[in-house]
């Protein structure tokens, strides 16, 4: 049976939850349960803090674990990352009381306060910076006020919270994240677990792919067609069927999210009609 760790909570939780109900498998309760065994698809699901993710996929305790990069690099554990899983966007960076530090240069012999002290310090050993790097298990923006220290490195998002500390980020940032499905380089698994780790990963990419394509379907004059899949080529190639009396045709095709409106419109300008826009649950491309 395949072991995977995912976020018992926090920003990740959520969104890998809803990610893996839509891959088709069990979701928990109640925020009480702390394993959820799916007979089903033969697979074991640990709910774990997201910072400890990384440990036990590392120790082989678990097989497979959802965290966010930022936190995996944090914990230096060596890790096959299998899938960047888009959610959870962050960018981590350096910031300070405004307009006293603009590059990366000026931290030498300073107290930087973090929650991510490894990744800080991995960053400052490859740009040849030596500071101190004093840990904090949260609100670090506090810590310049408080005399613990002179620069903080933290998860930005909007920037809200800095400016309501007086702060603001500089330099370039240490790294941007996201949450990834991972597992250990030299990882084995037997046969069934195997199978499903390699199900696990294509009924993931199906879900993320169906979140990036709609259906789009439309009747086209048939004289009109070849101008139509001009413009809608779709992921390979539309499929397309004769309408009764023979001067229309029907076309399905996938198509990118982002850009559905304005194909629906350059359809409409080529002659379709009946054009409908339809999401897509999940998919194997």
């Amino acid at each position: 049976m395949l072991r995977i760790a995912v976020p018992n909570k926090g920003a990740l939780s959520e969104p890998a939850a809803d990610l893996l109900q839509e891959a088709g498998y069990r979701r928990r309760g109640t925020a009480k349960e702390l394993v959820v065994v799916d007979h089903e698809n033969d697979v074991e699901f640990f709910y774990l803090r997201p910072r400890d993710i990384a440990v036990y996929v590392g120790s082989g305790t678990v097989d497979v674990g959802i965290t966010g990069q930022d936190m995996l690099l944090d914990s230096r554990t060596p890790a096959r990352e299998i899938l960047d899983l888009g959610f959870a966007r962050s960018t981590f960076r350096f910031a300070a009381p405004s307009g006293t530090r603009s590059q990366l240069a000026e931290l030498e012999g300073l107290r930087i306060a973090t929650s991510y002290e490894n990744l800080v310090e991995d960053h400052l050993a490859e740009h040849g910076v030596y500071a101190e790097v004093v840990h904090l298990d949260g609100a670090v923006e506090s810590s310049i006020r408080l005399g613990v220290a002179d620069v903080i490195a933290d998860v930005v998002e909007t920037g809200t919270t800095l400016r309501q500390a007086g702060l603001e980020p500089f330099g370039d940032p240490i790294m941007t994240s996201q949450a990834v499905l991972f597992s250990r380089p030299e990882l084995e698994l037997e046969d069934a677990a195997a199978r499903s780790l390699e199900v696990l990963e294509r009924r993931i990419r199906g879900v993320l792919v169906a979140h990036r394509y709609v259906m789009l379907d439309y009747d086209i004059p048939t004289a009109q067609l070849e101008r139509a899949v001009a413009v809608s080529p779709g992921f390979q190639s539309p499929t397309v069927s004769p309408l009764h009396g023979g001067e229309w045709s029907a076309v399905r095709v996938m198509v990118d999210k982002s850009g559905a409106h304005r194909m629906m419109d350059e359809l409409y300008d080529v002659g379709a009609r009946a054009i409908l826009a339809t999401a897509i649950q999940s998919c194997r491309i």
